[in-house]
């Protein structure tokens, strides 16, 4: 398709129409309120249904009936409103059906402000409601991947029949860059256990509550096999890596910071790469231990926040003989390149 120039937030809206996504609930908040505004027009014009809801709550809780209708769903939402929705996410899972959730972070804890910020990342990967169950999360580094992941999280919540979560920040859905839209090229599947109507067949049954001996622990053994299935979902992307013997580790739009910032100490002779994390959940754990064996000996994390993603690195690492440092600004501030090369050269 042709070369457009495209805002995050409307790169996320119109890949999710697009991918067949017709119904869509959300509550406005800073910084991804240009996502319901698109949306508002939008999904009329496909056929589909735009709600705007009084609260996250009633949001998410919308997308749990649509989903159980057998419809795409999606809401968005900016961190405070995301955990609003954390219980909902749990029932969501519990019931295994299909959403997509895009978090465009801002900065915390409470209200904090409305700059970017990757603060959510636990949150995301740990399973923010209750209970044994997991979300698999995209971790998008510029519009062009919004589009891509936007499409690709809907086919990969109906394959999995689980919610999806798009971890975007708002540096990423404020800024324009130019895109190359490509079509959707999946197709919606069938859903023979939604609830459509039961005339000439048996009721479907949705739910997550589970009261008989036994009944809820055999419930969890199958989500916990599911979830062992997502493993191979794990994705990354490597930059530089060819001779480092150090890697920056860095997601979103830390992971742009910290490429430029690479960029430049690689210019000044210093042998270091940059890895990034595209699903952090699954984490890419394994690949990460393959760079040890390419004679990594030293791992920094970069990251918006104090300190989060740096725990799954030293996790995948705990066996190995590298070091893990770790750099993190805290503060949901835009930083410069500049910045983060000065911090990172002071650990190499």
């Amino acid at each position: 398709m042709k070369r457009t120039l495209l805002r995050g937030n409307e790169a996320v809206a119109e890949a999710a129409v697009q991918a067949g996504c017709r119904f869509y609930a959300a509550y406005p908040i800073t910084p991804q309120n240009e996502i319901p505004e698109y949306m508002s027009w939008r999904m009329p014009q496909a056929g589909g249904v735009f709600v705007q809801a009084e609260s996250e709550l009633s949001a998410i809780n919308m997308v749990y009936g649509a989903s159980a209708a057998g419809a795409r769903a999606m809401t968005t939402s900016s961190s405070p409103g995301v955990s609003l929705m954390q219980e909902a996410l749990s029932y969501l899972a519990a019931a295994e059906l299909p959403a997509v959730v895009v978090n465009v972070q801002r900065g915390g804890p409470g209200l904090g402000n409305i700059s970017g910020s990757q603060a959510d990342y636990f949150q995301a990967t740990k399973g923010g409601g209750h209970g044994d169950y997991r979300l698999l999360v995209y971790a998008p580094f510029s519009v062009q991947e919004l589009w891509e992941l936007t499409m690709l999280s809907f086919d990969k919540a109906d394959e999995y029949r689980n919610p999806v979560m798009l971890l975007a920040d708002g540096v990423l859905g404020q800024m324009m860059e130019p895109v190359e839209p490509s079509p959707y090229r999946g197709s919606p599947p069938d859903k023979p256990w939604a609830l459509t109507g039961s005339k000439g067949r048996k009721p479907n049954v949705i739910k997550s509550l589970f009261m008989g001996p036994g009944e809820l622990e055999q419930r969890n053994r199958h989500l916990q096999q599911k979830y062992r299935l997502m493993q191979r979902e794990a994705r990354h992307a490597c930059y530089h890596h060819e001779g480092a013997r150090a890697m920056v580790v860095a997601f979103g739009i830390g992971a742009r910071l910290a490429l430029q910032a690479v960029q430049s100490l690689r210019a000044e002779g210093h042998r270091v790469g940059l890895f990034r994390p595209i699903t952090l959940f699954p984490f890419p754990a394994l690949a990460l231990r393959e760079l040890v064996a390419e004679g990594v000996g030293k791992f920094i994390v970069f990251e918006l926040n104090a300190g989060q993603m740096v725990e799954d690195v030293r996790l995948a690492l705990c066996s190995s003989p590298a070091r893990v440092e770790f750099h993190g600004r805290p503060g949901g501030s835009v930083v410069s390149p500049e910045e983060v090369a000065e911090a990172l050269e002071a650990l190499l």
